[in-house]
Order: C-alpha cells, then sequence, then structure tokens
C-alpha cells in the first residue's frame, strides 16, 4: 500500500487547525511547559534548512510533553524588521509593508504544511504597532535608567549606501547590496547595557538545567573577567594609555604594547618617520570584519614610534598597532607579555620583541624560549619584589596591590 502523504498530513492538519488542538489556555492543574524558538525574519526566498532543523526537535519535545499531561506554549512569531526586508524591498522595487506581508504568508504556508504543533493564536509581527509600542516603551524604560545609551564603536560601513551593515552583508570585503568596498568605520551607535547584569545572568546559569558544555559557551559570550586596569605614562607625550589585563601579576614581564588600530591614540601616536605606515595599516584595517581579523593566522602590526613606560618598573616598552586587538574588548590596548601568551609571543617573535619570562616552571627559568609558558603555576622571577611568591595567589592578590601603588585600580570587565 502506497502511504499517500499529501492526502494523509493535509487532512490531519486541517482537523488539528480545526480544533485548535495546540491552542492554548490557562491551566493551574497542569504543569507548565515553554518551548520557545528564535522567530524567523522572513525573507523573499522562504524557510531554509535551518529553520526546520531546529523546529523539528522542539516539536518532538512538545508534543511529548502534552503526552505526558502538560500544558504547553509553543508558540511563533516572525522577526520581520530589519535590513534582509529592506534589501529585498529596494531589490524589488517594493513597499517594505508588503513585502513583509507577503512574506510573512509564504513563511506561513510552509510551517503549516510541515505539520507543527504551533499555537497560531499566539502569533506575532514585529511590524505590527501593537507588538512594537511595547519595543518603544521598553527602550524608553531603559533610556530612562540609563541602560540605554550611545557609544562610539567600530562598524562596517558601506562607502556608497552610507549605512551600517551586518557581518552577513559584507561578501568578500564588498557590500552585497552594491558591491561597493566596506570598511570599519567608527560610528556613533545605541548600546544596551546588558553588560549590568552580566553576574546576574552568569550565577543563574548554575540553576537552570543545560548540559554543561552550553552552561560554558554561555559564560563565555557574556563575559565576565576580573583583572585590573593599568596606566601607562607616554615618553614625551602628555597623554596617558589605560589597558585591561587580567594578569596583572605579569606586569615586570610586559615588553610591548599593542593597541587596536581604531583606538583613539592610534593615529596620533605615529612619529613622524612612521605616520605613512601607521596610516596605512590602519586603513588596511579598517577593510577587515572583526571576524576576518580573529581568523587571521598569521600576526600583522606596525611600530607607532612612540614608547610607552611600564608603570611598575620604569621599562621603556614601545607601542605597536595589531588588528588582532579589537577596540571594543576592554580599553581596545593590551599590555603583551610574550613569556606567557601565545599571541604575544608570536608577536614578538616575528617582530624581534624581547622576550621576559617572570613565572618560572618548577622554579626553573628557561632559556631560549621556543614557546610561551602559559601555565598559571609557578613562581614568580624577574618581577622585583614580587621574587618568589607563587603565581596562582599573586594573580589574585596583584589587582589590589596595584591599586595601592597607584598604577591602577582592580576591575571586572563585563
Amino acid at each position: 500500500m502506497k502511504y499517500d502523504y499529501k492526502a494523509v498530513e493535509a487532512k490531519w492538519q486541517k482537523v488539528w487547525e480545526d480544533e485548535k488542538t495546540f491552542h492554548v489556555e490557562i491551566d493551574h492543574k497542569k504543569p507548565k511547559f515553554y518551548a520557545l524558538v528564535e522567530f524567523p525574519y522572513p525573507s523573499g526566498a522562504g524557510l531554509h534548512v535551518g529553520h526546520p532543523r531546529s523546529y523539528t526537535a522542539l516539536d518532538v519535545v512538545s508534543r511529548k510533553r502534552r503526552q505526558n499531561g502538560y500544558n504547553v506554549l509553543y508558540p511563533m512569531g516572525w522577526d520581520a524588521f530589519g535590513l534582509p526586508t529592506e534589501n529585498y524591498a529596494i531589490k524589488n522595487h517594493i513597499h517594505p509593508k508588503i513585502v513583509t506581508k507577503n512574506n510573512v504568508h509564504r513563511f506561513k504556508e510552509q510551517l503549516h504544511s510541515l505539520g507543527y504543533s504551533f499555537d497560531w493564536d499566539r502569533e506575532i509581527n514585529t511590524t505590527d504597532p501593537e507588538y512594537y509600542k511595547w519595543t518603544q516603551w521598553i527602550f524608553l524604560k531603559l533610556f530612562k535608567a540609563g541602560l540605554a545609551y550611545k557609544k562610539e564603536m567600530p562598524i562596517n560601513w558601506c562607502t556608497s549606501c552610507k549605512v551600517g551593515l551586518a557581518n552577513e552583508e559584507v561578501v568578500n570585503g564588498v557590500c552585497e547590496r552594491c558591491g561597493s568596498p566596506v570598511v570599519r568605520k567608527v560610528k556613533s551607535e545605541w548600546m544596551l547595557k546588558i553588560t549590568e547584569y552580566a553576574d546576574k545572568l552568569i550565577d543563574g546559569l548554575d540553576g537552570v538545567d543545560y548540559i554543561e558544555r552550553v552552561k560554558t559557551s554561555q559564560k563565555n559570550w557574556i563575559g565576565r573577567s576580573h583583572g585590573a586596569e593599568v596606566d601607562f605614562s607616554l615618553k614625551d607625550k602628555p597623554e596617558k594609555l589605560t589597558i585591561y589585563t587580567t594578569r596583572p601579576d605579569t606586569l615586570h614581564g610586559a615588553t610591548f604594547m599593542v593597541l587596536a588600530p581604531e583606538h583613539k591614540l592610534a593615529a596620533g601616536l605615529a612619529t613622524p618617520d612612521q605616520k605613512e605606515a601607521v596610516d596605512a595599516y590602519i586603513y588596511a584595517a579598517s577593510m577587515k570584519s572583526n571576524v576576518d581579523r580573529m581568523q587571521d593566522k598569521e600576526k600583522t602590526g606596525v611600530f607607532t614610534g612612540t614608547y610607552a613606560i611600564n608603570p611598575i618598573n620604569g621599562a621603556k616598552v614601545p607601542i605597536w598597532l595589531s588588528d588582532y586587538v579589537l577596540a571594543d574588548y576592554g580599553t581596545g590596548a593590551i599590555m603583551c607579555v610574550p613569556a606567557h601568551d601565545d599571541r604575544d609571543f608570536e608577536f614578538a617573535t616575528k617582530f624581534n620583541i624581547p622576550i621576559i619570562q617572570v613565572i618560572a616552571k618548577d622554579g626553573e627559568e628557561i632559556e631560549n624560549m621556543t614557546e610561551a609558558y602559559t601555565d598559571a603555576v609557578g613562581t614568580m622571577i624577574n618581577s622585583g619584589e614580587w621574587n618568589g611568591m607563587e603565581s596562582s595567589v599573586l594573580k589574585k592578590e596583584a589587582p589590589h596591590m596595584i591599586e595601592e601603588m597607584g598604577i591602577g585600580r582592580a576591575t571586572v570587565n563585563r
């Protein structure tokens, strides 16, 4: 007997729709289960395989929970604002409102045909004024509470469209829409201060039923690190450079500094003989996305010609620019301890910068280092009054010691 899937599936999908099988009413007698998937942004191309991949998995869980006696809410909606709709409307010369309506209809038809157990009475659309009046209300509440603010940030900037682009809209260094070059440009952006809740978000993960791998990835994404901000004075210049580090205990081993090319002081640090090289490097970095910069296998950089003064020992350290440092992490400037950091070691080796070991493994200093010693356990050496201390102990105490010395402050970076 041949299974006529078209007839059978259409029959039962109509029954589910007519009888509102998956409609949810408040029922305090049943345990609650809320199944939530990421709402798609409806494009003219329709669903792609990534949509049913995740929706099917949670649909199976939702159906099982219903069989187990749970009151299940499994909603669907449309993240319909944004550049994909705008780009489609511009390309096809159709008003965005019509584009959105047609695309939502197309997506909904496809989801119905797949037979998902969504409660369509709970459907939302982000372009519906009855929906976005609440997102606007929320934004005003955040703004009044100081949680929505403007900040200058490097973004992908289309040189022709004169708009900011998402990473996905930059294809081989050019704008997906018009084909013009895309550069990194510092612009004033609206930000939401989610970092205010980093501690609560991270600590709250201990109380949810997630697998450990997911918890770890969430903690890394939210980001919280304990360390110190340290102030470096500049030789023959009035400004100061502030860096953030999670390893202030290794300050004696800092033999150079690296700034993000977008750092506000980057161009101004160039000495006359280095200005041309610095300007060229800053421009080249502006043509790369953050993703590209993090994936580059070979470190690149340029010496500014200017030196900073290590505040803990008075040593003169050269200031470099390199695109492996991002402007939106910490202060956009780092101190580099090549003996104990792989990236710094690679950079120092390539540009022939001194390497000073400050943590001794098994109590011995390594001669002719061929790789960075990144193990945090060991004894401090070449570190002045810190010599002989256990690095694991000093790592915890150094932020406050630096604060007492007046050269920085203990900081939690979120």
